[in-house]
């Protein structure tokens, strides 16, 4: 069965920090892995996003504040999360991309995040 499970997500205050990881299972060949994330009423975009090799890839709007990392022997990423702002507030989704696919295309159910201000 196919699984991306997230967790680590909850409600702290601006400044603060928070880690989400992720974890895949069923998955073979995995390639990159990803955190997008979703706020109402708004696109989803992209957070974060590390290949096998470790090329890290993030989102403008996070640069210098998140740090993705991976433990590619458990199929497992990482999402450290420092100094958090209000609009950081959304549901932040996990995915997987496999070798030969260029978009990701195993999602999770996603983990809220909520920053008060």
């Amino acid at each position: 069965q196919v699984q991306l499970v997230e967790s680590g997500g909850g409600l702290v205050q601006a400044g603060g920090s928070l880690r989400l990881s992720c974890a895949a299972s069923g998955i073979f060949s995995i390639n990159a892995m990803g955190w997008y994330r979703q706020a109402p009423g708004k696109q989803r975009e992209l957070v974060a996003s590390i290949t096998s090799g470790g090329s890290t890839n993030y989102g403008d709007a996070v640069k210098g504040r998140f740090t993705i990392s991976r433990d590619s022997a458990k199929d497992t990423v990482y999402l450290q999360m420092n100094s958090l702002k209000p609009e950081d507030t959304a549901v932040y989704l996990c995915a997987a991309a496999v070798w030969g696919r260029t978009t990701f295309g195993y999602w999770g159910q996603g983990t809220q995040v909520t920053v008060s201000s």
